[in-house]
């Protein structure tokens, strides 16, 4: 069995069992032992989804209004002109077959890959690679459209991708330790509202089920949201 850091069990220690106001939980997260490095910030999501249905999936990507405090390494899939302006706005590779055989050839040295729409009979063939990566361009995710250079603009400067996993569960970063209380709340709230305006039709009962805050290397903070 593993056993939790001393720096996990002195933070735990401050979680009593019960949920916490937003300000309440920013306050006692920041007032945690700090690691040698600055930890990210997450909030984790149990919705009220049947993850089995196609109509009940949520998936995204939100620009959250404090960033993430991380750059984050893109790629676009797009041929000539395209290309070109995706490379100027910050991709580290761009192209269409070349690039696409790079990743078939197992290179995976990025956060996200945006595609243009005329591309994705070329990139669909790599959807085992990206696949179980996350890392497979979509629509609803914002990662396949015409506009490349606006998406490869925004996720490099850390616009955020979700989807909910196969327990109904969402994970998203959402700040780092070092961010001041105000940017943290910020963030959170504009993401949970968000999530809360993504509801499936089909899904019934009660939406947001459970939220809780949590630092890389830190126990779970329950939030009334």
């Amino acid at each position: 069995m593993s056993q939790h850091s001393k720096r996990y069990r002195e933070g735990a220690a401050k979680v009593e069992s019960r949920v916490y106001a937003l300000d309440e939980a920013v306050a006692l997260l920041q007032s945690m032992p700090r690691a040698k490095f600055d930890q990210s910030v997450e909030l984790h999501m149990n919705l009220g989804i049947d993850p089995r249905q196609s109509d009940q999936i949520v998936r995204g990507a939100i620009s959250l209004p404090a960033g993430i405090g991380a750059a984050r390494r893109v790629i676009c899939f797009a041929d000539g002109e395209a290309a070109e302006k995706a490379k100027a706005a910050g991709a580290v590779e761009a192209g269409g077959d070349d690039l696409v055989a790079k990743v078939q050839g197992g290179w995976l040295d990025f956060d996200v890959a945006i595609a243009h729409p005329a591309m994705m009979p070329k990139v669909g063939k790599l959807g085992r690679v990206l696949g179980p990566q996350g890392k497979m361009p979509s629509p609803k995710a914002g990662t396949v459209v015409p506009d490349v250079v606006t998406a490869v603009k925004e996720f490099a400067a850390g616009k955020v991708e979700y989807r909910n996993d196969d327990t109904g569960n969402i994970h998203a970063l959402v700040g780092k330790l070092s961010f001041d209380a105000s940017a943290l709340k910020q963030n959170i709230e504009a993401f949970v509202e968000h999530i809360r305006r993504s509801r499936p039709v089909a899904a019934k009962g009660i939406f947001i089920r459970t939220v809780t805050l949590t630092a890389t290397m830190m126990p779970g903070i329950r939030l009334s949201m």
